[in-house]
């Protein structure tokens, strides 16, 4: 292959890898890999289209075996954690709500139904704290 489409190919390579959300980084090193190769190419090493095959593919896999791992690791270390679902959120309740008794609540633009899971009455107007969801229940106390 010629020089340029190696470096087209890794170049595509490494582009698809930030296009996709988590890739699990596996096209960097395909794509390094036939950077390397188109770079050889480029800086006059002539090789037959075997053996760039060859390159490309042990360059590739021994650093996938070898990197890839720890270099995940330490790149994915960083990121803060997600907070997921509604849990640890708080609503506020539009009437009294004895415990063990449901009534509707808006929280983050919809509609839920919640379930009193604590000792007291939470008072119209109080804060609750969402404790976990249910199926489509949120089990909420009133310590917010």
């Amino acid at each position: 292959m010629e020089w340029w489409a190696w470096i087209a190919v890794g170049t595509i390579l490494l582009g698809s890898e930030l296009a996709f959300v988590d890739a699990q980084f596996y096209l960097v090193f395909v794509g390094s890999a036939a950077l390397v190769v188109g770079f050889l190419a480029l800086c006059g090493l002539t090789l037959a289209v075997w053996s760039q095959w060859l390159i490309f593919m042990t360059l590739a896999a021994v650093s996938m075996v070898f990197f890839r791992r720890r270099i995940y690791a330490r790149l994915r270390r960083n990121l803060p954690s997600m907070h997921q679902g509604p849990a640890g959120g708080t609503v506020i309740l539009p009437a009294a709500l004895p415990p063990g008794e449901t009534c509707r609540v808006e929280f983050h633009g919809s509609s839920w139904n919640a379930m009193n899971r604590g000792p007291f009455v939470i008072e119209a107007g109080g804060r609750a704290r969402i404790e976990r969801v249910d199926g489509l229940t949120l089990i909420i106390h009133g310590d917010a």
